[in-house]
């Protein structure tokens, strides 16, 4: 990615995260049944994925308001970091394919039995709280405010790679999510 206006990179994910929510809210409505059935022995089921990047949110969303409290400036212009696209650019799924397999970290591997509402509850929640942290990112500098990843708090990425990057997190779940619901509903009518 290269160097880009702040404004046009937030209002960017600001449209992706709407997007995800107005697809989460026609999932929710599938069959309570179908969410939580796993598509194959050792895959997660789309309830499993939903609660996955849940797990995410709740470390990243507090890193992110930590981070961003106090800083007091903006900054026109956004350059990502080099560390910050590399992980976005592994997590984004190309045309609307997983093309890279991943072993989430045990700390996030959601388990099986999972209550349908309180999952929907909670990534809805926090879909507005990240919607809530882009418009305040517009104030600040997303260029200097950095994040610690989840996995050592030894590496940080700047404040719009942090947005990018848990973003593109949710974009390839909901890859994971439309596929795990094809497969059970398939499976249903055979």
């Amino acid at each position: 990615m290269k160097k880009t206006r702040s404004v046009e990179l937030l209002d960017q994910q600001l449209s992706y995260v709407r997007k995800i929510i107005t697809t989460t809210m026609l999932v929710q409505q599938e069959d309570p049944e179908v969410l939580l059935r796993q598509p194959a022995l050792g895959k997660w089921s789309a309830l499993q994925a939903y609660e996955h990047l849940n797990s995410y949110s709740r470390y990243y969303l507090p890193a992110i308001e930590e981070a961003m409290h106090n800083s007091k400036s903006s900054k026109e212009w956004f350059t990502p970091g080099w560390l910050g696209n590399y992980f976005t650019n592994m997590m984004l799924p190309k045309n609307g394919v997983v093309t890279n397999k991943m072993q989430a970290p045990k700390d996030h591997r959601p388990p099986p039995n999972l209550d349908v509402n309180l999952v929907f509850d909670e990534f809805l929640k926090q879909q507005h709280r990240l919607l809530n942290l882009l418009e305040a990112a517009k104030k600040k500098n997303i260029s200097t405010i950095r994040v610690p990843i989840s996995i050592s708090k030894l590496f940080k990425l700047k404040l719009g790679d942090t947005f990018r990057f848990l973003i593109a997190h949710q974009q390839r779940h909901l890859v994971q999510i439309h596929l795990a619901l094809l497969a059970c509903k398939s499976a249903v009518k055979v």
